[in-house]
């Protein structure tokens, strides 16, 4: 018999790994769900009708790995001067498997493993801690503000990274908007935390959603060219509505990028998301992108207004910056309660088929659930779904 014990072969942090976890994990995907749980874009990908398909042709050869014109393109897409008069270039950019591969990368790149730490603002993208546990890097915890505002506790994050421990804190993840909060952070705020004047370290802003927020210069991704430790993720996941080819970007300054794209795999972007990424990011994908956001933003609006009328949700808790809201489930005597909200959470699911989050044990979230905004079609379900559901639950 083998004398190998995989609980003394492997490493202690990955045994001990609780791996990130969604709702499809519960609830797949039959054909026949609404699925409001993943923040995905119900609309569709940012692809005009007449996409050409010679651009997947060569795939016996192996991709750019330098993916430069695609780089271009998010470079033109993201340099508005909003904040600075310095212009992003390609040397600003490391391009990667989703935001994920950069989350990773930052923390391979920086974080000695067993020694260092990064920190966090819960409640926060689950990744994040993940991907530290993976890399045995240890993490501390600055909750943000309190509901509704979900805001950077500037005071006192700015208080840890002076502490004695400060020396070994070399990422500090920041995710805007916010998931689960949907609330954007102030750039005066990241700014604050970059001006410290001793801290060594790297501020990372997540900014997953950010073409869901009021304005496009609300992006912070140009003021990697301004400081020299500030790197600024995005992805094609979400507003424009590519999930499925895991394209995810970090903005940075150059000489942080180069270490990024020193570390990567040699080809880490395949041909065809690379092709179907310039043309998402084209004007036609652009055009696309704009009009499907503008229809979520008309649902965001409509289930802002009418969820607040359903007997049992409580308030919105978060900001209104996504194409997600985070609202309170009430039990029988109006308080928010995390047995009120899974229940509505599982009623949803195996009963209407419709499958949202729940976000109930998150810092400052109690009794909350997630809901993606989806088509008309789908918050039109939801909306009489979670109505009977809330019902039943409360009335048991």
């Amino acid at each position: 018999m083998s004398p190998f014990n995989l609980e003394t072969c492997a490493r202690p942090n990955i045994l001990a790994l609780q791996p990130y976890r969604c709702a499809r994990d519960d609830y797949k995907d039959d054909g026949k769900n609404v699925l409001l749980d993943a923040n995905e874009n119900a609309y569709g990908p940012s692809l005009p009708a007449d996409l050409p398909t010679d651009d997947f042709l060569g795939l016996n050869r192996y991709p750019d790995p330098h993916q430069e014109p695609l780089k271009q393109l998010l470079c033109n897409l993201r340099t508005t001067h909003a904040h600075t008069q310095k212009t992003l270039t390609p040397e600003n950019l490391f391009v990667g498997v989703g935001s994920d591969e950069a989350i990773d990368a930052l923390l391979r790149c920086f974080c000695i493993p067993g020694k260092d730490s990064i920190l966090t603002c819960p409640p926060t993208y689950g990744m994040y801690s993940v991907s530290a546990q993976v890399n045995d890097v240890a993490i501390v915890k600055v909750p943000l503000l309190p509901a509704p505002d979900f805001a950077l506790d500037v005071e006192a994050i700015n208080a840890t990274l002076s502490g004695p421990e400060s020396a070994n804190i070399k990422l500090a993840y920041f995710c805007s908007p916010g998931n689960p909060t949907g609330s954007l952070l102030a750039k005066s705020d990241i700014e604050k935390v970059l001006a410290h004047p001793t801290w060594n370290g790297v501020v990372v802003v997540d900014e997953a959603y950010i073409d869901f927020a009021p304005s496009p210069n609300d992006s912070l991704a140009e003021l990697v060219t301004e400081y020299p430790n500030l790197v600024v993720m995005q992805t094609l996941s979400k507003a424009f509505g590519m999930a499925g080819i895991r394209l995810g970007a970090a903005f940075t300054a150059a000489p942080i990028a180069r270490l990024l794209n020193n570390l990567k795999a040699p080809y880490n972007i395949s041909s065809p998301t690379s092709a179907l990424a310039s043309t998402a990011v084209g004007e036609k994908g652009l055009a696309v992108m704009h009009a499907n956001r503008d229809l979520i933003q008309a649902q965001r609006d409509r289930l802002i207004a009418e969820l607040p009328k359903i007997e049992g949700v409580g308030r919105l808790r978060g900001g209104k910056e996504s194409n997600f809201l985070l609202f309170e489930m009430l039990n029988a005597q109006g308080e928010p309660d995390n047995t009120t909200a899974l229940a509505v959470y599982g009623g949803l699911a195996e009963n209407k088929g419709v499958v949202v989050r729940f976000r109930g044990k998150e810092h400052g979230c109690l009794g909350c659930l997630r809901i993606t905004v989806g088509t008309e079609a789908e918050v039109t379900r939801f909306l009489e779904s979670i109505k009977s559901m809330l019902a039943t639950v409360r009335a048991a």
